[in-house]
């Protein structure tokens, strides 16, 4: 019996840097299964798409699609986007058995990855001590996906006994420049900004320019194709092939 395929849906953008991210994840994520057939898929901007990625799958023979939405919070994209997708998919492949998974999330052992790259960026800005951290997401109208970009961050700021900050680079107050600026008011000179973003991008690059302006002392890369992130896929696709099975 062949195991469901797995679809890597990504929101997509119009920066090549970000669907080369998302392709450099997909190769992580077949090293470690090299025994399953994973695509990379896009919802908009960026190519393959959704629709297009499943054709291939059925002309290939494959009925069954776990689908694990990139998607760092339960906003918009995940609870619209995505099952319009699939219903889109399904009707028009009658007998096809696809499931989405729960999103990438905000899990824990994301921190690490965060730190690796926060090492990474205070090592390229010659910067050996630090008073605040800003943990920099996009940000959305959903007020329960703001609210965890701010557990996490309280959770890593725990974790370094440093005060941090969640800022936001649309949507949602405060941005990472005012976030930033906020700390300076208090005295503090040395604050570096965490990217907590999948992939490189407009709104990315639009932190990091305001959080320098405000005088942050570093920006750190978003977490990108790293293991952990490549682990935390399998994990949902695991959870959902096991739904697809008949009970």
């Amino acid at each position: 019996m062949t195991a469901p395929a797995l679809v890597a849906l990504a929101h997509g953008s119009r920066d090549p840097r970000s669907a080369a991210t998302i392709t450099a994840l997909v190769g992580e994520v077949r090293a470690m299964r090299p025994d399953l057939r994973i695509e990379p898929a896009f919802l908009e901007l960026s190519k393959p798409t959704f629709g297009k990625v499943v054709d291939k799958l059925v002309r290939a023979g494959h009925d069954e699609i776990v689908v694990v939405p990139l998607l760092l919070t339960e906003a918009y994209h995940a609870t619209v986007d995505v099952p319009r997708a699939i219903a889109e998919v399904t009707e028009r492949h009658p007998g096809l058995k696809v499931r989405a998974t729960d999103v990438l999330g905000l899990e824990p052992r994301f921190l690490e990855v965060l730190d690796e790259r926060m090492r990474d960026a205070l090592r390229a800005a010659r910067v050996r001590e630090l008073d605040a951290l800003v943990l920099a997401a996009a940000g959305t109208s959903d007020a329960l996906a703001n609210q965890s970009v701010a557990r996490l961050a309280r959770l890593w700021g725990a974790h370094h006994k440093l005060p941090v900050t969640a800022a936001f680079a649309s949507a949602a107050p405060p941005a990472a420049g005012e976030a930033v600026r906020a700390f300076r008011a208090e005295g503090r000179r040395h604050i570096a900004v965490a990217s907590l973003f999948l992939a490189p991008g407009f709104l990315p690059d639009r932190v990091s320019e305001l959080a320098l302006e405000a005088g942050a002392v570093a920006v750190s890369e978003p977490l990108g194709a790293h293991p952990e992130v490549a682990r935390t896929v399998l994990a949902r696709y695991a959870v959902g092939a096991v739904e697809l099975v008949p009970v």
